[in-house]
């Protein structure tokens, strides 16, 4: 049986891909901090499920919907660089290594942009704590340099599903008819319904011509006011009042997150995937969420 290893695979998007895989019938090995799955201290149980592997994906990283305090900060940093570090160490052990390995980034590396969008070739690299650490994440990725291992950064948008990631928190705005727009609502933002973000990763392995670095992105991102539209349009409700900035600063304090996870402007496409052909089953906000509301 083929196997696939994914690291940090007991969030969201990891369940959503072991299950997506495990149909597939691959064998899925999980690298995590629970018991069940090989442990980050087990270099050599780590090596061991690499060898022959088809694909490596690393997901692994603390959350950042917390408080930027120092402590965070720093488990968000070595979170995503010490396991991107000690994955490139154990292929490098490895008498067989993965194909591939896909390693996670984040859109949010590009700046704020309202004036243009940002592909792989032309992106501006952004500043801020958030960059820093994206660009981190890249660096300690890609200084391995693994003759029998095709690098994938992966700069993935916000991803979109039904069990998870933010539909959950943007349902219950629209459904208490707080479902207007965030700041201005001039801020663009980018995403990925989570089945593109699954056939995505099936497309980089099947087009071994791909390497570096991939924008995963919808190709229609849209502003925060046509999302939270298309929102109040499916979930059928009339009214959402708006958040300007000074209250979601006080709404982002008292649930413990920051601001910048809504009015960051994220305007990426994915230049790379669609110059290779790839077609989104998802392209449009409209039909994502109709597709993820529409679910049980």
């Amino acid at each position: 049986m083929p196997k696939i290893i994914i690291a940090g695979g007991t969030g969201f998007v990891g369940q959503y891909l072991s299950k997506r895989f495990q149909i597939m019938g691959y064998q899925v090995i999980l690298i995590g901090r629970q018991k069940k799955n090989i442990l980050w201290t087990d270099t050599d149980g780590i090596s061991a499920a690499l060898e022959n592997a088809e694909m490596l994906i690393n997901l692994a990283g603390k959350s950042v919907n917390c408080r930027y305090n120092a402590s965070n900060k720093a488990q968000i940093f070595s979170s995503r660089t010490e396991t991107t570090s000690i994955l490139g160490k154990a292929i490098e052990n490895c008498s067989h290594p993965p194909i591939l390995w896909l390693n996670a980034s984040t859109a949010t590396i590009y700046r704020h942009a309202e004036d243009r969008p940002m592909s792989e070739s032309s992106g501006e690299i952004g500043t801020g704590f958030s960059v820093e650490v994206a660009k981190k994440w890249e660096k300690t990725f890609f200084d391995f340099h693994l003759p029998l291992t095709r690098q994938v950064a992966l700069r993935m948008a916000i991803v979109l599903g039904a069990n998870g990631g933010v539909i959950k928190p943007f349902k219950n705005l629209v459904r208490f008819g707080l479902g207007g727009v965030q700041g201005n609502g001039n801020q663009y933002f980018s995403w990925i319904h989570i089945e593109d973000l699954f056939q995505t990763i099936l497309f980089i392995q099947k087009h071994r011509e791909i390497d570096g670095i991939i924008n995963c992105a919808a190709p229609n991102p849209i502003t925060n006011k046509i999302l939270m539209e298309t929102f109040r349009s499916i979930m059928h409700r009339k009214i959402g009042l708006p958040s300007p900035k000074w209250l979601l600063e006080i709404g982002a304090l008292l649930i413990g997150t920051e601001t910048e996870l809504l009015l960051k402007s994220r305007w990426v496409v994915p230049e790379k995937l669609e110059n290779n052909g790839f077609e989104f089953k998802f392209p449009t906000i409209s039909t994502a969420l109709g597709d993820i509301l529409a679910e049980k």
